[in-house]
């Protein structure tokens, strides 16, 4: 029975996690969970390229050192989003960001009471940046206390606890009333604690299977498979990018389109960092995906990335974008795509005999047409 209950960001689906594995392999540096959450009975359903919303909640370890900082009781009341109050405990397990710090908390922090310390630090945005970065809401109460003050005051100049969004790692049609993500842990040490990311390792660590996880569905119009299941499609997705590309390929076969596939897929090593590999290699062999080109950086001397492997195939690629074909982009913003927008602006300079300044202008055309799509964060 289908619920008439309408589920999104409001109002989250309280689902069903089915799976949680590790698809890293022995002797890899990284942790990858495929996480697969039940939809059954939501009425909830989603398109190839959408993502999926997930509200966190802050560890316990995480929870308690900012009690501790704080020298406060846990059981006591405080305001909690909604007009609602809960346990100080609670509220900071599952209502507020109780890790990510910026200059506008901490200048808002250091007005509640003088701190010539402090105050001398923000004033060096030099210093100030380089001591903000990787710290968080427990290290600036420990580095600098104010005495009394308030549960209820210290929560009122936190944010909410966000959702995180993930590209969605699958097709409704090829597993009806169920989503799959593909999620990174991110585990780091800064200023000689280790810290981690808040819903990568929610999912990783504090999530077994059957345990409940809230979640919405969020449409993204700006990455999606072409209408016509016959027009070519190169995908370029290293590391979790390659996502929403697993439910591109399982689209196109539960609908039968017949355009052809290019996937070009890029981590540390190839024996343990290797994504879905046996899911890519049986797609190869049946021909549902017609070319797969691999970048691993750390299985030779020289790191080879996704670009380098484009820029390989550059002819290859240039025929396929005169034939039609749609380009897609998944993950790294900062560096990444960067290079790959570098590496597509040099292979339509290269190929298609055009100076520098045209060839962006092509690309930009490209994106401009829908035929080159990015979902980059």
């Amino acid at each position: 029975m289908v619920s008439s209950i309408m589920y999104d960001k409001k109002n989250p689906l309280p689902a069903v996690v089915l799976e949680n594995i590790n698809l890293n392999g022995e002797g890899s540096a990284k942790e990858t969970r495929h996480v697969e959450i039940s939809l059954k009975e939501s009425g909830l359903h989603y398109d190839a390229g959408d993502a999926l919303g997930v509200f966190p909640i802050n560890s316990d370890s995480d929870v308690h050192a900012v009690i501790e900082a704080g020298n406060w009781d846990k059981d006591e009341l405080v305001p909690i989003p909604n007009e609602m109050e809960a346990t100080l405990e609670k509220a900071l397990s599952e209502y507020y960001d109780i890790t990510g710090l910026s200059k506008v908390l901490v200048k808002k922090y250091s007005k509640v009471q003088p701190n010539e310390k402090l105050t001398d630090l923000i004033a060096d945005k030099e210093s100030f940046d380089d001591w903000l970065w990787g710290r968080q809401w427990v290290d600036l109460l420990n580095e600098f206390p104010i005495e009394g003050l308030s549960a209820i005051d210290f929560v009122g100049m936190l944010r909410n606890l966000s959702a995180r969004l993930y590209s969605i790692a699958s097709s409704i049609h090829a597993h009806p009333e169920e989503v799959h993500l593909t999620v990174g842990a991110v585990r780091y040490n800064s200023h000689g604690k280790n810290r981690t990311g808040v819903c990568s390792t929610y999912l990783a660590d504090r999530i077994d299977d059957e345990q409940k996880v809230k979640v919405y569905l969020h449409h993204n119009k700006n990455f999606k498979l072409p209408e016509n299941g016959e027009t070519p499609i190169i995908m370029v997705g290293p590391g979790t990018g390659i996502a929403p590309f697993r439910s591109f390929i399982e689209e196109r076969i539960a609908l039968g389109a017949n355009g052809k596939s290019w996937l070009f897929f890029g981590d540390q090593h190839k024996n343990c960092d290797f994504l879905y590999q046996p899911e890519w290699e049986k797609y190869l062999e049946e021909g549902t995906l017609s070319q797969l080109d691999l970048a691993f950086s750390r299985d030779s001397d020289q790191k080879v990335y996704v670009q380098h492997k484009m820029l390989e195939k550059s002819k290859e690629i240039w025929d396929w974008i005169q034939e039609g074909a749609y380009f897609y982009v998944c993950g790294d913003a900062s560096r990444m795509a960067k290079d790959v927008n570098a590496a597509l602006i040099q292979i339509a300079s290269q190929e298609g005999g055009m100076e520098e300044a045209e060839a962006t202008k092509y690309v930009k055309q490209l994106q401009k047409e829908k035929r080159y799509q990015r979902d980059v964060y």
